[in-house]
């Protein structure tokens, strides 16, 4: 017998037994799969950040420049290379969501992976410009229903307790993959030919075709199969996420506050613009906030140029650079992973943008020297690093966990896939610019490019602070009840378990009387 535990008090155990007390081997390995598809997103972003930086490939895709006898990727090749990519991850989210609420989640995994099976194909064999953009077009495709599912099914999976952590995961499978890629960069570099870059495109074959043979196994998500109208099936679900470490008691309570938030939320023909109704509103433009900010205080600067620009600035090998900023993000967003249903979410984002400002103005100071000396740019290269620290101490990996928790049961895939149309649409943007504002003759920032992502940075430390509720610990249905209630952002901290708990109760009565 399971011992008995509280489901949703997250100080029913703190340290280690706060994962050996909610985790059975079928939640473990649901989890681990999840977060695998993950680390794909993140070895596609880590290989083009490392290629573009390899000499064979600057010469297949680039043009000599006559000046320096050198070749170089053209500006408008990255800008594009780096930007059009978001058609296909537009693509993904909106295909993804549709696929995710019509045919389940596991279906959504499973249609994804080819994609990225086909965008690998086309990228390993590029020849030309355009086959490498639309190589890439098509791996977003993936990383887009990626994007619409995986937050999402983590947090449906999981106890209320450790919810944090394994939303998380999504941002720490990512950098877990960029790092596997800065080390077969690194490896590969010095390889002449093309076989230098072709190798880490080759490596994207490996996660969907694991995934793709691994995901019927793992149990559907029982939220989603209340939803539609399948409870017998859930309740199995719900069993083999729970058994051995839950009790029959445990579990029924739990499948019966899903059952009561559904039948409190759930219409039978929601319409989009319910998502500015009401309650929805706020949560709405929490999670369109959530997306806004991640992406417009330089995290897109530093993961897809990061490479490029430490290159540029001739401190050190930029591929040895890219792997210790990565191996330190890892550590950091393990961190966070671990504190977040501790602390909670809010004082963690407020101080990770707080680090991130003080970097990225730094960065932007230094900058400003005419002709910098090795010990400048040296300093430029820290705050590379510093900003990373920030970045996944707070925003990086708590932004997928409030925009996925904050949204009412219904119109969760709709609400999660709104904010990340605000999310494409920035890092479109951003993409794009980026080259143009640092290279001459164009802009010619560099590092002072600090200065305009430092600001927004600024401006993150108060939005985190004033709204976004602190939901640590708390269940989805306590949320949802919350919101329904129209309690203050500053108040959900200390609030607890209200209507719902006592209509689930009162299903349970009724239950057993019957």
């Amino acid at each position: 017998m399971a011992d008995n535990h509280e489901l949703s008090s997250p100080q029913s155990f703190t340290g280690i037994k706060r994962f050996t007390r909610n985790f059975n081997g079928t939640l473990l390995l649901s989890c681990a799969l999840i977060a695998l598809s993950q680390v794909n997103f993140g070895m596609e972003q880590g290989a083009f950040s490392g290629t573009q930086a390899m000499t064979a490939f600057t010469q297949r895709f680039g043009v000599l420049n006559a000046t320096t006898k050198k070749y170089a990727l053209e500006p408008y090749f990255l800008s594009l290379l780096n930007s059009l990519n978001y058609i296909g991850f537009a693509f993904g989210l909106v295909s993804g969501n549709y696929i995710s609420r019509r045919w389940g989640r596991r279906m959504c995994m499973f249609v994804m992976c080819f994609w990225a099976l086909i965008a690998a194909t086309i990228l390993v064999t590029s020849k030309s410009k355009a086959q490498m953009i639309v190589g890439r077009v098509i791996a977003y495709v993936y990383i887009g229903m990626e994007l619409a599912v995986v937050p999402v099914l983590q947090s449906e999976l999981v106890p209320a307790t450790v919810r944090g952590f394994v939303v998380g995961t999504y941002q720490s499978g990512l950098l877990i993959g960029q790092l596997i890629q800065a080390l077969i960069c690194r490896g590969t570099s010095n390889i002449p030919g093309d076989a230098s870059w072709r190798i880490p495109l080759g490596v994207l074959y490996v996660v969907p075709c694991i995934i793709a043979g691994s995901v019927w196994f793992m149990p559907e998500s029982p939220r989603w199969l209340l939803m539609k109208d399948r409870p017998e099936d859930a309740m199995k679900s719900l069993r083999r996420l729970r058994l051995g470490k839950f009790t029959e008691d445990q579990i029924q309570q739990e499948f019966n506050e899903f059952q009561s938030t559904i039948n409190l939320t759930v219409t039978s023909n929601p319409q989009f613009k319910e998502l500015f109704h009401g309650s929805n509103l706020r949560r709405t433009l929490i999670v369109i906030g959530v997306n806004v900010f991640l992406q417009i205080t330089g995290q897109n600067f530093s993961s897809v140029y990061g490479t490029i620009f430490i290159k540029s600035l001739k401190t050190i090998n930029p591929f040895t650079m890219t792997s210790i900023n990565t191996a330190v993000n890892i550590f950091m967003v393990f961190v966070t992973q671990y504190l977040c249903d501790i602390t909670g979410r809010v004082p963690l984002m407020v101080t990770g943008a707080i680090i991130q400002t003080g970097a990225l103005f730094s960065m932007g100071g230094l900058g400003t020297v005419a002709s910098p000396s090795l010990s400048i740019r040296t300093g430029i290269t820290t705050m590379v690093t510093i900003f990373g620290v920030g970045f996944q101490l707070g925003w990086a990996p708590l932004s997928h966990v409030v925009a996925a928790e904050i949204p009412t049961t219904q119109l969760r895939d709709q609400t999660y896939a709104l904010g990340s149309v605000f999310n494409i649409a920035i890092q479109f943007v951003v993409s794009f610019s980026v080259p143009y504002l640092l290279n001459a003759p164009y802009a010619n920032l560099g590092s002072k490019v600090g200065f305009i992502f430092g600001s927004t940075a600024f401006l993150a430390i108060f939005f985190s602070y004033f709204c976004i509720p602190e939901c640590s610990g708390k269940s989805l249905e306590e949320i949802d009840e919350l919101f329904l209630d129209g309690v203050p952002i500053k108040d959900f901290k200390k609030e607890g378990k209200r209507r719902y708990q006592a209509e689930a109760e009162l299903h349970k009565d009724v239950t057993s009387l019957a």
